[in-house]
């Protein structure tokens, strides 16, 4: 491995997936940092299912879950990406990669600093570049989406998603009560509204969860997760036409990914 060409990515959300596919296409070794327990929505479409699973595929592309840094080369071998359970980032001083890239997408900076590697990306608001880190990606949805900002911040969250055939709050489905998940339906059903997607159990209490429109269900937190009251925990796509959406990296995800790329590529290939 050309340790030029080594980065680590924290997060393998669908997001953060997004930008894995791009590097790892373009032939830089990634490793994908993850929680104990992921809480993707778009599992089909996110390598942190690796965690629970052993692997998972993403377009061609294989996550392998590993226990130790060591166990990466193999997978780096194989042509896959190897994912670390490592909630901290404590493996990035011990492996010194070129390139880290924040990827969590908590809205806010849980750690990641320019002591990290010789050049740091951050996907998305709660971190100032040239501050906190080199670059900042900016993840809201219109004009300026895939910006790279080298001075400042993104955009701050304002908690909507996009707006899809007039749909915008009403796609996303959040936890009415704490308690555990049991679902019902799999991500790729078509549903209609009103239709029960899952179940949260609390003690003795069964709280409903049910679609709010027609359509596809792009999205749906695993189930057995334990939840908190207001976690986002389901995503409905109003386009029933486009199911295969729900298996693929999305264009939002392919977009920064690739300004990610172009970082990657000016600051770790010059000749």
């Amino acid at each position: 491995m050309k340790t030029d060409r080594f980065i680590i990515v924290r997060g393998a959300g669908d997001l953060a997936t997004g930008t894995i596919h791009r590097l790892w296409s373009a032939g830089f070794f990634v490793l994908a940092l993850e929680t104990e327990r992921p809480a993707a929505i778009r599992r089909k479409a996110a390598l942190s299912e690796a965690v629970y699973d052993g692997e998972a595929k993403v377009e061609h592309m294989k996550g392998v879950l590993i226990s130790t840094p060591k166990e990466a080369g193999p997978i780096w071998a194989a042509g896959c990406v190897p994912v670390l359970v490592d909630r901290e980032g404590a493996s990035i001083y011990e492996l010194k990669p070129a390139l880290v890239v924040d990827a969590i997408l908590a809205k806010k900076n849980t750690g990641t600093n320019r002591a990290m590697a010789p050049f740091t990306i951050a996907l998305g608001p709660g971190f100032t570049a040239g501050d906190d880190v080199d670059a900042v990606i900016e993840t809201m949805r219109g004009h300026n989406l895939g910006r790279i900002i080298m001075e400042g911040s993104a955009l701050p969250d304002t908690g909507v998603p996009g707006v899809i055939k007039g749909y915008g709050a009403e796609r996303v489905i959040h936890a009415a009560s704490a308690g555990t998940i049991q679902n019902r339906c799999r991500i790729g059903d078509l549903v209609e509204k009103g239709d029960t997607l899952a179940w949260i159990r609390n003690g003795q209490e069964k709280i409903s969860v049910d679609a709010s429109l027609d359509g596809v269900l792009r999205g749906l937190i695993r189930s057995g997760y334990p939840v908190v009251r207001g976690l986002k925990i389901a995503d409905i796509d109003p386009r029933r036409e486009e199911r295969d959406n729900c298996f693929t990296i999305s264009d939002k995800a392919r977009c920064i990914g690739g300004s990610v790329l172009e970082l990657a590529v000016k600051y770790l290939c010059r000749t």
